[in-house]
């Protein structure tokens, strides 16, 4: 996916963000995730970020804190600028996040609205704002990888259509709609975008593939 003529610069990264804390739910760079809102802190979330800047930064909470009423949060999410929106009749927000660059967690600030906010440290992961790295992948393996766990999970998976993308963009659109544990979906998210994060991922799904497993993301 090329650069949009409105992704922000380094400079322009915001110093305040907003954060919509979900587990297994991951925006990369470049990426697009849909989003349905209907909890009333993240639809003042939204209308807020809809007049300044269209800026979320998408997070986890940690494993196993995602009951809490304020998990704490990983220490890395991705921020995510709002590139669709629609308004339903019954009060929701449909909408659209374009990956744009990752952060490390700075500081938590006082919420707002019922939304929680932090102060991101952008500098880990500048790079993010330059163009996608090229991938070269061996295709044939990651390919067998693949199609392995799909077979071993059950699911149903139209890898003939996914398989034509790109090298860096076919590893983050796994990355970000397999069922995979929380806790290895945050170390795709913070592993160097490009070949490392390919490896990790066919590292991944070979080891689930050979799991038996429960619930989606889970293990046993």
């Amino acid at each position: 996916m090329s650069e949009s003529a409105f992704t922000p610069s380094f400079d322009e990264l915001p110093e305040v963000l907003p954060i919509f804390p979900l587990s297994g739910a991951l925006v990369l760079p470049r990426q697009n995730l849909p989003l349905n809102i209907f909890e009333p802190r993240y639809l003042n979330m939204v209308a807020d970020a809809l007049g300044t800047g269209r800026n979320i930064g998408m997070i986890q909470p940690r494993p196993g804190t995602e009951d809490s009423e304020a998990p704490p949060l990983c220490r890395a999410g991705c921020l995510g600028r709002i590139t669709a929106f629609n308004e339903t009749r019954d009060g929701r927000f449909v909408i659209s996040l374009t990956g744009v660059c990752r952060f490390e967690v700075a500081k938590e600030l006082e919420t707002r609205r019922g939304y929680r906010r932090i102060s991101p440290d952008w500098k880990r992961f500048a790079s993010d704002l330059g163009p996608a790295p090229e991938v070269e992948l061996e295709f044939e393996r990651f390919e067998k990888t693949a199609l392995d766990y799909f077979a071993a999970r059950g699911l149903e998976v139209k890898w003939e259509t996914i398989r034509k993308l790109p090298g860096s963009a076919l590893v983050d659109f796994l990355t970000m709609n397999l069922p995979l544990a929380a806790e290895d979906k945050q170390a795709l998210l913070e592993c160097d975008a490009g070949a490392p994060r390919a490896d990790l991922l066919n590292g991944l799904l070979a080891m689930a593939a050979a799991e038996p497993h429960g619930p989606s993301g889970t293990r046993h």
